[in-house]
This record gives structure tokens, sequence and C-alpha cells, in this order.
């Protein structure tokens, strides 16, 4: 999928910070659910939720954390809020009686979600929005009016009086705030959208909502950390334009990164450099409170990586100290996520261990310095956006391949980067983590992004450090890495569906899966 804008690293690739089991049903359906609350105007009394059985949804919702996200989003709740785990007490509390049904539609995207709220003043307004992979969603129609909105603006929504031009309107739409998309929605609802960066001035957002032509003004606030503009370019989005961008200026790749997000978000390096530590700091303390020790009724696999460095350290482990570390510390964050603990997506929640797990072990494995890990984070990021703005991080479009394949690949360029690799080297150690992850499958047993996601993500992150030395060493990756991502893209659609996240094929379709399932209720 083509983003409509350049993808950032810290929106589209190294995030969401969150909790659930899966980015794209818990921290989309988050955000989805977010946007639909300020729609409403507010909390909405009643809130109907439709999925088409064409999708994917609706056999994993429930499992995958969709009910979860779009309940903290209807709260009002960021997607890496503690409350979140008694979402359904707080729903009941507030009053939002929520209910799911399952409607053909005709959604021509499988992660589709069609909500329907009352507001608090007695309207009704619906949402139709698109799960597009590692919590990044797409607003796809407002009330009967198509738009393209995907949570990187203040978006005000003036609705018009019956019979109002809607000239005066867009010709007062600055006076609210400096805007950077006038639109005329037409419709049975028509409205006018404005789009902008900051905040809308409160006393002339008010005269606005007085205004003769004005039936109500909805403010929708951003749900990204790093906000659009309209006027935005960046310097390249694939291997080839980046060679030539950078042919004089002879950068290195986290530098290039850095360039990237700053022209990508409208910030500086050192601004880009602060959050790419915050978010380094979210993994590390994820990998240490996964180390020691996890719990969670609701989960398959028990907490089994502190258990890993204890026979490590006994002696009863084939040695390989890298390999070994990589493994204890992908299964220590992906523990966090199975007992629904802070974990940063990157890209995505279901390979949420593949890129911290190799990075912090390799780096403290060479007294990395936190600032060489941020910085090779930042070169992850970059790989990411070129993956992002040509193919997808969704397993219900490409399979496991666009989550953990993209991960791998992120992650082997940060490790030759900290191995003291240079831009070739990187951009070769990206390409080949990538080949050798062609065509995964994504099945989830039971629907819980456990299993065979644990073995996949730490497959992810040991075929990043592998991949990593391959390139270090010289070895020929043949494939441009931008070929690679075109070819991940048509790969990853020519799966079947049941191989695309769905829980109908796959090791989710075993006998002993299914007895699984049954144990734990999802069946």
């Amino acid at each position: 999928m083509n983003n409509p804008t350049p993808p950032s690293l810290f929106n589209d690739v190294l995030g969401p910070i969150m909790r659930g089991p899966s980015s794209s049903h818990s921290a989309a359906a988050n955000r989805i659910g977010r946007l639909a609350r300020d729609l409403a105007g507010g909390a909405p009394h009643r809130v109907l939720v439709e999925y088409d059985p064409s999708g994917a949804l609706v056999t994993t919702h429930a499992t995958q954390g969709s009910d979860l996200g779009l309940g903290g989003g209807l709260l009002g709740w960021e997607p890496d809020d503690p409350r979140v785990l008694e979402y359904e007490r707080h729903l009941q509390e507030a009053g939002i009686a929520v209910d799911v049904k399952y409607v053909s539609y005709g959604a021509t995207h499988p992660s589709t979600y069609r909500l329907t709220v009352d507001s608090p003043e007695g309207t009704q307004h619906r949402l139709e929005a698109i799960s597009t992979g590692g919590g990044i969603i797409e607003v796809t129609r407002i009330d009967d009016s198509e738009v393209s909105l995907a949570g990187d603006f203040f978006e005000v929504l003036a609705y018009l009086q019956s019979g109002a031009a809607s000239e005066p309107v867009m010709s007062a739409a600055n006076a609210v705030g400096s805007c950077e998309v006038v639109q005329f929605c037409p419709g049975e609802m028509p409205f006018v959208r404005m789009s902008m960066r900051a905040a809308p001035d409160e006393a002339r957002l008010a005269a606005l909502t007085d205004s003769d032509d004005v039936q109500t003004v909805r403010v929708l606030k951003p749900i990204l950390p790093v906000l659009s503009q309209s006027d935005m370019s960046v310097p390249f989005l694939t291997e080839a334009a980046l060679r030539e961008w950078n042919r004089d200026r002879k950068l290195a790749f986290w530098e290039l990164a850095a360039e990237y997000e700053s022209a990508r978000g409208g910030m500086d390096r050192n601004a880009v450099l602060d959050q790419a530590r915050g978010v380094l700091k979210v993994m590390q303390d994820a990998v240490r409170t996964g180390l020691a020790g996890t719990d969670y009724k609701d989960r398959i696999l028990p907490a089994q990586s502190s258990q890993y460095v204890n026979k490590e350290k006994a002696g009863q482990l084939i040695p390989g100290d890298a390999a070994n570390r990589i493994t204890a510390y992908v299964s220590a964050v992906m523990e966090v996520k199975s007992s629904l603990g802070v974990i940063v997506a990157a890209p995505t929640a279901g390979a949420c261990g593949a890129l911290p797990g190799a990075l912090i072990a390799v780096a403290e494995l060479l007294e990395s310095s936190e600032e060489r890990r941020a910085q090779e984070l930042l070169s992850a990021g970059l790989i990411g956006a070129m993956i992002a703005e040509r193919a997808t991080f969704s397993a219900e479009v490409g399979g496991c391949m666009a989550e953990c394949g993209s991960a791998s690949g992120m992650a082997a360029a940060a490790l030759a980067g900290l191995g003291g690799g240079n831009v070739d080297q990187q951009i070769a150690a990206a390409s080949l983590a990538l080949q050798n992850t062609m065509g995964m499958t994504c099945d989830p047993i039971a629907s819980r992004v456990e299993a065979p996601c644990l073995g996949k993500n730490v497959m992810a992150a040991v075929n990043a450090f592998t991949c990593a030395n391959m390139a270090l060493a010289g070895y020929q990756h043949l494939i441009p890495l931008d070929e690679v991502i075109e070819t991940m893209d048509r790969v990853g659609k020519s799966l079947p569906r049941e191989l695309r996240c769905t829980a109908l094929g796959g090791l989710s379709i075993t006998p002993s899966a299914k007895r699984i399932e049954d144990r734990l209720g999802s069946g």
C-alpha cells in the first residue's frame, strides 16, 4: 500500500508504544476508537462496531486485541494506558455500550472497522477506517463522505446547517488556525474539514460554532506523535534516491535517517535523537521486565526467558554468546507483550521482539554507548520507512514476512552499523535479511500472537545478526534493496488469505492448535 504521505520513523516504524497482543489490532483499534470518541463530541452512549465477514477481523477481533483497543480508545486512553487491562469494567462505569456485529458491507480491506456512535447530545455519526499495519490507520469515510485521514493533524469538522453554503465556512477556515488542508465534504451530512498542525484557537472555534452556517463542530485530535504538513517533502525514500542524495554528502546511515525524519516531521536532528532515546528506553525496560518474570492468565506460553538465561549460565546450552543473548532478550520482550505490558511495536507488536532483542543484545556485547544504540535504532527506522512506503507491515495483507521479515531487515541494518559497517554494508545486511524471510506465513495458534510468533521473532533476530556479519564480511547480496522490497509486496499479496493472519490456515488449524484454542475459550 502506498501511503498518502511519506512514512515517519516514529509514526509508522518505531512505534506505537503500546499494550496488547497486536499493533494492527490493539493499537490501531485504540486510535480508531479515540477518533470515534472525538467525532461523537465526547464519550458516546452507544457504539455499534461492524466487521465484514470477508475480512480478517471476524475471526481475530476478540483474541488479538481489537476489542481491548477500541474500548481504551472510546474511553480516551493512550495505547499504553495501564487501565486497559480492565477496559470492560471502565466502559460499563462510563455508560458506553458497545455492540459488535458481523455485516457484509463490501469492505475491500481485510482490517476494516465501521463504527456508528451515538453522541452525548443525541446525534449519530459513522466512521469507517482501515488498519494498514503496525498501528497505522486510515479513516476512509466519515458519515457519508469519503475522506483520507491518518490522525497526523488536528482535524476540525464544521457540520453545515441545512441549506447552508460551504463557501463562507471555507473562507473563514484559517481564522480558526493555520490550515494545511481545507476540504468540503458533501453528502447528507455535509461538513467542511480543516486540517492543522496546531490546536485550533478556542475563541475562534467558539465563533465558528456560533455561526449561522454551522450546525456543530467536532475537533479530532492527532493520534500520531509526528504531525504532517501540506508542503512536506523528504530527501529520499528508495535506496537509489538515497545513494544519489548522499553521493557528495557522505553521511553515515543513521545520519541519513535523522535527515529524513527531520524533513518529514519538521524537527531538528536533536529532536529526532531525543525521540529515538525515548523509544530505546521503552525497549530496554521491556527486556528487563521480561527477564524478571511475567504472568498473565490468558496466554499460551509461560515465562521462559529467565529459564533460558539460567540454563546458559549453568552450561546446559550450546555455547553462542550473541545468539543465546538474542534469544533470551527476544523472548523477554515477547513475554512482556503477551502479558499486556508496555512494548514498542517496531514495526509491529507481533514482531516486537526481533529488533530490540537483537539490537540490545549485540550492543551490550560490543559495549556500545546509549548514544550509538539510539543512532542505530534510527538506521533500523529508515529501512522500515522504505518498506512502509512500497510494501506493508500488515500480516493480514502480506503474511509474517511483512512483520518479522521487516523487523529482521531493520535489525540487520542496525547491527551492521553497530559493528562499524558503512552505508553499503548496512543496506546489504537489510537486503540479505529480507531475502531470507521471503514468503513467511502468519498462522498464530489460538489467535494469541505468541506461537509460532515467538520462534519467528527469534529467527528474525538471529537472521539479522548473521546477515549483518555476512555484509561486514563482504558477502554479495545480489538483489538491490528496492527490488527486494517490491518483491516482498508482490509475494505477500500472492499468499492465500488463509495464510495471512486469519487463524484459518497453517499451524493455527492443526488438531493440537484447536485443543489449545478450546482450552483458552477462543474457538
